[in-house]
């Protein structure tokens, strides 16, 4: 079966700063949280690799920016490392060798043909701010972080056209204060939720500032939602995967682009002490300035099932108090990562915005396979011949081809990652890139199989499946 993908759909490729810079030319005081956490708990990432060296982005971008003219990407996505852009974070102070870094990669990008989608904030908080103001607790941060944007914009407007204001606004403070995983494993639900609303806040007043400076272009932010299934029809079951919606998928959906929260969200979060204190003067700007388009990163479906037990009122607060995760018998595993491959979450997905969001314009700005030992499947070039990459891609990819075919306002898909990268714990352990990063040659950088092969879907623009 062969399906024709539209001319003007992207097909391009993500990464972040952090995930690949590395910390050549980094100054003293320039940590963000990841270095923190990195150097506070080495141990816990895989063989102890993590963003100190990562892929060396710093140094070998034009090696990457080659492979990419090589294989006709049309779009990029990272980010710019908030914590390396200012040595004085609250005087603005901008870093020159860093920002002169930043204007060489998206200039070698636009020389290349390659169009720079950058993001402002891809877990990269200054440590600074974190220890001063608590981070995203604190609306100060939320002010520095609009003086941040409103520098980069004039530093980079003229050529970048294509802004986030986040990456995943959720995923730090649910590690670390709702589950309290990741260093400093404080469990304060609040605090989770009080993020939530300040980096939702954060993005309208970006998006404002984007609107009266006149700049080109347009501001977005790049959401993780879950497909959601429940475990069966029965209305606990469903009520289950309703409440697992709200509080992980349209706690930023519904503000972000309809430009409000749900009274129901707002009254679970008064019953449960999570309650964020809105001004009528930010709602009223949440209301105004909402995205002009999301990302949306889709990996694996989310099965939930009623909650089976009485909730303990004496411990924090969690979502759990409305459902219980629920693993399908028989499931597609990607065994490596542990996440469940299921396709059709791109089709349903498309099919969830299209409902609920009818007006939004979209792209998948992340989706991919992570593999562990990718060596053993090198052939005798040295290649490595990553099939079961190209059939995750393919299968994803036509369900949201189809979903385009169905009225879906989806205007393409990211692959993550280019490079293999550098992940939170994982580090290199799964392999997700078009590109190996040989870590005992100097960081080499060596196409896979499937490298040429999204090559010829970019350029002969038909998937066969």
């Amino acid at each position: 079966m062969s399906r024709p993908i539209p001319k003007d759909f992207i097909l391009g490729a993500a990464t972040s700063a952090w995930q690949t810079e590395g910390w050549s030319g980094k100054k003293d005081g320039q940590d963000s949280y990841l270095d923190e956490w990195f150097k506070k708990e080495n141990f816990v990432w895989h063989n102890g690799e993590g963003p100190d060296i990562a892929t060396n982005f710093m140094v070998q971008y034009q090696e990457d920016i080659d492979i990419m003219q090589d294989i006709q990407l049309t779009h990029y996505r990272t980010s710019i490392n908030w914590s390396r852009f200012f040595t004085d974070y609250e005087a603005c102070t901008v870093d020159e060798d860093y920002a002169n870094h930043i204007d060489q990669v998206i200039d070698g990008l636009v020389a290349a043909g390659v169009e720079p989608m950058i993001c402002l904030e891809h877990y990269e908080l200054p440590k600074f701010l974190s220890d001063k103001y608590d981070g995203w607790s604190s609306k100060k941060v939320v002010e520095l972080y609009v003086k941040y944007a409103a520098i980069v914009f004039e530093r980079y407007g003229d050529r970048v056209k294509n802004w986030f204001t986040f990456n995943e606004p959720i995923v730090v403070q649910t590690r670390v204060y709702l589950d309290a995983l990741r260093w400093p494993h404080e469990q304060n639900s609040k605090r989770w939720m009080l993020w939530n609303f300040h980096k939702t806040l954060a993005t309208a007043k970006v998006i404002k500032l984007f609107r009266e400076k006149g700049y080109e272009g347009r501001v977005g932010c790049i959401l993780n939602p879950e497909m959601v299934y429940p475990r069966s029809s029965s209305k606990e079951d469903q009520a289950a995967a309703h409440y697992y919606d709200l509080f992980y998928n349209r706690v930023f959906f519904d503000p972000m682009v309809l430009g409000t929260y749900s009274p129901e969200f707002m009254q679970l979060c008064i019953e449960n002490d999570i309650y964020f204190d809105p001004t009528e003067e930010e709602l009223a700007l949440i209301k105004q300035y909402t995205v002009d388009f999301l990302g949306v990163n889709q990996y694996y479906p989310k099965r939930i099932k009623a909650q089976r037990f009485a909730w303990a009122e004496d411990q924090p607060f969690h979502p759990t108090k409305y459902y219980e995760e629920f693993d399908l018998p028989g499931r597609q595993m990607n065994k490596s990562r542990g996440w469940e491959i299921y396709p059709q979450i791109m089709y349903d997905m498309a099919m969830y915005l299209t409902e609920n969001y009818p007006d939004l314009t979209w792209l998948v700005a992340e989706n991919g396979m992570g593999q562990e030992n990718e060596q053993q499947f090198k052939n005798a070039d040295n290649i490595i011949q990553d099939d079961y990459r190209i059939e995750f891609i393919s299968q994803h990819l036509s369900q949201l081809l189809r979903a385009v075919d169905d009225g879906a306002r989806c205007e393409g898909y990211m692959l993550w990652a280019f490079t293999d990268c550098v992940s939170p714990m994982n580090a290199f352990k799964n392999r997700y890139g078009l590109v190996e990063i040989d870590l005992d040659d100097h960081r080499k950088r060596v196409k896979k199989k499937s490298a040429d092969w999204y090559r010829t879907l970019i350029t002969d623009r038909v998937l066969d499946i």
